[in-house]
């Protein structure tokens, strides 16, 4: 491969365009003809909504019915972190200008992020039929079928892109990705290639690579990866996400000093791009402690919803959840969904919209609620996650790792719901997160430091469920699991209710698509091979030791009750 058979900033400019023209087309780049209008938009450009607010609210008292101040006015709602009114706001936006592509289109993407997706899908669906290949709405169109657990649907949509825009590295990528999903590895490197073939330096190319189980890369990449990141041209994202491959690359290799040292570097230039408050989870953790007393669990016992549906799988990311998922998913009885968000959505909108109310804040507002308001949210929850489920199976998952924040939140709305949280050792669990890039969630992962108190936090809030409700929480420890899966598989069946079957021992028979950075791990038999990588790279985990703390050796958490 010439590595530098396209100039890179080409290809950014080629890629970029495809999405800017198509922005064009649906008016999102709209010019605005009111002074005032204008400058609360350059306001929202600025990241200044709350002065977008302020001009565009004074405007609407006298204009309440001028669609592009509506639409301003959504705009910054949802960039202030007021998702809930923006989604009115867009939807009174389209109602004014039903013809208006760009207001539908920032519509659906709103109604997306607040976990709506067959209604997101339906506006998009809309927006296709007038213009059927715009790459905007079918990328869109791709990410929500995946939502919603349709992943061959996505393909196609991304089959579809990959063949109207073939000289685009971004969207050679996603097909990649897409292919991933459903299982097809040889498809998955072949468009991946052609993404660095097009890009050469396009770092999250080269990452998706190296995030393959199994792959790995010949002396050519890893020469042509040392040869873009000693250009000091190649920087910010494309930087970071080569030094994380290379990383890769070179722990396969076997040489840890050095693989560590681009660890190290991707993640400082990851940790500089985000902002992150440390203390935030501690502090977290004390108001639950403070809350969640045994007296006052008791107290709220017989309230919320009945239902025995849920099965939470909880925990650090990196410590198992979708090896679980899997297994589980391998039950005839159980159906796997994905990360849902739905509790983390409920949570946000308990602190933005009730808490006020009783000059409150989250989760101490949980005092105030009466059990009709505790069984109507678990109601909630199920309605909103009925769309990922089809009929005939009693039990569903949801994997999302950092409901282990909203345990309490669970137990009052659903205290029938079975909570699994999946633990791995702190150093293996930790480092694990250190070498990999996610790109939403674990802000916590980008320093050692901060990944061993983020670690240790969420062992002490799950000890003190462990005292406050006995029995409530199921543990599964990844390490005891993959080296005597049929004895912890068993004993996760018992606590579920459910009896033994021989599939969840053969889970990587179980061909389901799915969307995680363990899903090839997970389609392979069961191994133990990652359980001890962390030791090749203890020199340099000091930090992480001591941010650890204690939990070090007592990670395990209290004993289990049934045991």
């Amino acid at each position: 491969m010439n590595a530098y058979s396209h100039d890179q900033a080409s290809a950014d400019e080629a890629q970029a365009d495809v999405f800017a023209a198509a922005a064009a087309r649906m008016g999102v780049s709209r010019l605005l003809r009111h002074p005032r209008l204008k400058e609360a938009a350059e306001a929202l450009r600025q990241n200044r909504p709350d002065a977008a607010k302020g001009l565009l609210s004074r405007y609407l008292e006298a204009h309440p019915d001028d669609p592009g101040a509506v639409r301003l006015m959504a705009q910054a709602l949802f960039a202030s972190g007021q998702k809930e009114q923006s989604e009115g706001l867009f939807a009174r936006a389209v109602a004014l200008t039903p013809d208006d592509a760009g207001a539908r289109y920032e519509y659906a993407n709103v109604l997306f992020q607040l976990n709506k997706p067959p209604l997101a899908l339906a506006e998009l669906e809309r927006l296709l039929d007038t213009d059927p290949h715009n790459p905007l709405c079918l990328d869109v169109k791709s990410i929500v079928l995946s939502a919603m657990g349709k992943h061959s649907d996505s393909l196609a949509c991304r089959r579809q892109l990959a063949e109207e825009h073939p000289g685009s590295a971004d969207i050679q990528m996603k097909y990649g990705w897409a292919f991933r999903s459903v299982g097809q590895r040889d498809p998955c490197v072949a468009a991946l290639r052609e993404a660095i073939e097009l890009h050469p330096s396009f770092g999250e190319a080269w990452l998706s690579l190296a995030g393959l189980k199994g792959f790995r890369f010949d002396d050519r990449d890893v020469a042509a990866m040392q040869e873009h990141l000693s250009r000091p041209e190649v920087a910010g994202e494309n930087r970071m996400y080569l030094q994380f491959a290379l990383g890769k690359a070179l722990a396969d290799r076997k040489r840890y000093a050095k693989a560590f040292e681009n660890y190290a570097r991707a993640n400082a230039i990851k940790r500089l791009s985000i902002d992150y408050d440390p203390g935030w989870l501690t502090r977290h953790v004390s108001k639950c402690k403070a809350l969640f007393t045994p007296e006052f669990l008791r107290s709220r016992a017989g309230a919320g919803c009945d239902a025995k549906d849920p099965i939470f799988i909880v925990g650090m990311q990196r410590a198992g959840s979708t090896l679980l998922e899997q297994i589980l998913a391998s039950h005839p009885a159980i159906e796997a969904t994905a990360e849902l968000s739905d509790i983390c959505l409920l949570a946000e909108h308990i602190g933005e919209r009730i808490a006020p109310e009783y000059s409150s804040e989250y989760p101490a507002v949980l005092e105030h609620l009466d059990p009709d308001t505790l069984r109507k949210f678990g109601e909630r929850y199920l309605e909103s996650t009925r769309f990922r489920r089809t009929p005939g199976r009693p039990f569903f998952t949801d994997k999302m790792p950092y409901n282990f924040l909203h345990v309490g939140l669970i137990h009052l709305i659903l205290p029938n719901a079975r909570i699994i949280d999946a633990r791995r050792h702190p150093l293996g669990c930790c480092f694990s997160n250190f070498s990999l890039n996610f790109k939403f969630g674990a802000l916590f992962a980008y320093r050692l430091s901060e990944l061993g108190g983020a670690y240790a936090d969420y062992v002490e809030l799950m000890a003190h469920f462990d005292a406050a409700l006995p029995g409530r929480v199921h543990r599964v420890i990844y390490d005891d699991l993959v080296r005597d899966p049929e004895t912890e598989i068993r004993r996760l069946l018992d606590h579920i209710g459910l009896p033994f079957e021989p599939a969840c021992l053969n889970f990587h028979e179980n061909t389901r698509a799915m969307d995680s950075a363990s899903s090839e791990q997970v389609r392979r038999p069961i191994s133990a091979d990652a359980v001890d990588e962390w030791r090749n790279y203890e020199p340099w985990l000091g930090p992480l030791k001591a941010a650890l703390g204690p939990v070090l050796e007592s990670w395990r958490g209290a004993p289990d009750p049934s045991l």
